[in-house]
């Protein structure tokens, strides 16, 4: 049996650190944590609601009545809720595309979402993918991965994501908004996108899902063991 370690997966977007956590998790029986649905549901109820994030009264007044949950489900996997609504493709739209690294830049977003993914992952036996995972949320975390990607490959992923959600944009306009944010999540002043000096660097760029997969399983055995010595 495992031992219930916290595994950190940061990474640029469109790195595939969601579908590698889901599988992750899924392969080792621990729960996957989405850092990025939950910044991406914060951004989805600020643009529904038409929040003005540089007001201040306003942003304090809509951090204090955000509703964020998430619920375990048979299949270990989680379910990540805003309110009564469940979040799923609503996190996927080109506009919540366009706005999510400024929301997720702004300080007092951050220091509440990072609070939450605290006490989520508190007691270990968890997957968590982010941009701030390994760095800020769990700088203890026993297995840090960094996970990296040409741009031509993440554009192409990218755009076989949007098109299963049934969204439309071309390959230019992804490329120009993968670039974007990888400038927005490496120079914001509050958690910036940082590769750790411990943690894993994995190119993923020609590794099928299934290579990735053994690779980071075997890593997380090694980590386990090695905690449970320790302990």
């Amino acid at each position: 049996m495992l031992a219930k370690i916290v595994v950190a997966i940061d990474g640029h977007s469109g790195c595939g650190k969601s579908t590698l956590a889901r599988d992750l998790a899924r392969e080792i029986g621990f729960r996957h944590i989405d850092s990025g649905s939950m910044y991406r549901a914060v951004t989805f109820y600020f643009l529904e609601n038409k929040i003005n994030a540089k007001n201040q009264s306003e942003l304090s007044d809509a951090i204090s009545s955000l509703d964020l949950s998430m619920q375990i489900n048979p299949d270990g996997t989680t379910a990540l809720y805003l309110g009564e609504q469940l979040m799923t493709t609503q996190l996927r739209t080109a506009a919540v595309n366009e706005s999510v690294s400024e929301i997720a830049s702004i300080p007092a977003i951050r220091s509440h979402l990072v609070a939450i993914q605290q006490g989520l992952g508190q007691h270990g036996g968890v997957v968590m993918d982010g941009r701030d995972i390994g760095s800020v949320v769990f700088p203890g975390a026993q297995l840090k991965i960094f996970l990296t990607a040409s741009l031509l490959k993440r554009v192409e992923r990218r755009r076989l994501e949007l098109e299963r959600n049934e969204i439309n944009i071309s390959a230019d306009e992804i490329r120009k908004n993968l670039k974007h944010r990888d400038h927005v999540d490496s120079t914001r002043k509050v958690s910036p996108l940082l590769q750790m000096e411990d943690a894993v660097l994995i190119d993923n760029t020609n590794l099928s899902r299934q290579e990735q997969l053994a690779m980071v399983v075997a890593l997380v055995k090694v980590r386990a063991a090695s905690t449970m010595e320790l302990n």
